[in-house]
């Protein structure tokens, strides 16, 4: 099978789907792959090294996305749209739910699209959003103590204090792999971290983890508005698997909190779960909603290329090798949980909980598949 690695165009995006690790795998499967020149700069990935490791340099992005597989790190930007094309599996982070053109656009163009964020393990893992929420949630505390800055408009406040003064207050909202990451390193700059989340038993595993210097709360209207209020730091880490996120801090709450106070949306990508949120860059990260401080940018793990894609290659490689020697259909009925990342196909949705957001009816992948 040929496959195509395009280079990424959303700003700021120095991610690439595919190490050389990566290429040296599929084409030992005897696979061609090929890779869009300087895909891999922004990594430290250079295309002598993909060279080496077996694949072929094409100069054009078309060239790449005529390939019949196409791994990808971001959803494709409209001026990626007229480069897919019927039968085309494209194998990438989607967020449909919170793009109804793009979903209309694989729609109406037949893609074959597989979301790594809705392949789901039967324990209800996510496998391939896992080592981007690890990194999202790593980087919410660092991006949320540097907008906190007086001079990029923040509180002015040290996560950690100093003698005789207090630590800032983190309220992290959800308990996942993304909270509880940012609650790891939120703790670890010596803030005093809140962590709210519906799901006792992930506050059980945060106590363990953090050797109990989280405070875990289950989360409540109440206690979510008494612990926002009195925040200077928030991060809104839900998540639905392929839905969109529930809008969880409301206009009202926002203009109740402190001046200067900063809230992170790790769930942008999902539509995000504060009331005013909306999608931001790398180049224009903030904006200001009442006196506070948004930070909404829709890739946040782009920020940290190089170990972005090597956890996202380390993830997505076993199933990116199960498409590309068995072919999509029968390695999605071979896997179930691979199954349940498949969006679209033969101009069809096959997520019931994306077409809720976006109004398209949906059909079962199980149809699809037989």
């Amino acid at each position: 099978m040929r496959i195509g690695v395009p280079r990424e165009i959303k700003n700021r995006e120095g991610r690439v789907a595919l190490t050389p690790i990566g290429v040296h795998e599929l084409v030992s499967h005897g696979h061609e792959v090929l890779i869009e020149r300087d895909a891999g700069a922004d990594s430290h990935i250079l295309d002598d090294d993909y060279a080496a490791a077996g694949a072929q340099i094409l100069e054009r992005a078309e060239d790449v996305w005529a390939a019949e597989l196409v791994l990808k790190v971001k959803e494709p930007l409209p001026e990626e749209y007229d480069r897919m094309h019927e039968g085309q599996v494209l194998f990438t982070y989607l967020h449909l739910a919170a793009n109804a053109e793009l979903t209309r656009e694989l729609v109406n163009r037949k893609v074959t699209a597989i979301a790594y964020e809705t392949v789901q393990l039967p324990s209800g893992a996510l496998p391939l959003l896992y080592p981007m929420s690890e990194v999202a949630g790593c980087l919410a505390p660092q991006v949320g103590a540097h907008s906190l800055l007086r001079a990029n408009g923040g509180r002015g406040v040290l996560m950690g204090g100093v003698g005789g003064v207090a630590s800032a207050k983190v309220v992290i909202i959800g308990a996942g792999v993304s909270g509880q990451n940012a609650a790891n390193i939120a703790v670890g700059m010596g803030a005093d971290v809140t962590l709210l989340d519906t799901d006792v038993e992930k506050l059980r595993t945060a106590f363990w983890r953090t050797q109990n210097r989280v405070t875990g709360l289950a989360s409540s209207e109440l206690t979510l508005q008494e612990t926002v209020r009195e925040a200077d730091l928030v991060i809104g880490a839900v998540l639905l698997p392929g839905a969109a996120a529930p809008k969880l801090i409301s206009n009202d709450l926002v203009a109740q909190m402190k001046p200067g106070s900063v809230l992170v949306d790790i769930a942008i990508d999902q539509g995000g779960c504060f009331q005013d949120s909306h999608v931001t860059t790398h180049d224009d990260p903030t904006y200001e909603v009442h006196n506070s401080l948004f930070y909404c940018v829709g890739n946040m793990p782009g920020a940290v290329p190089h170990t972005s894609t090597y956890a996202l290659t380390n993830a997505t490689l076993p199933y990116a090798v199960a498409l590309a020697d068995r072919g999509w259909a029968p390695a999605l009925r071979d896997n179930p949980s691979l199954a349940r990342g498949l969006s679209t196909h033969a101009g069809q949705l096959t997520n019931a909980a994306v077409g809720h957001a976006v109004g398209i009816d949906a059909v079962p992948v199980d149809a699809v598949l037989a």
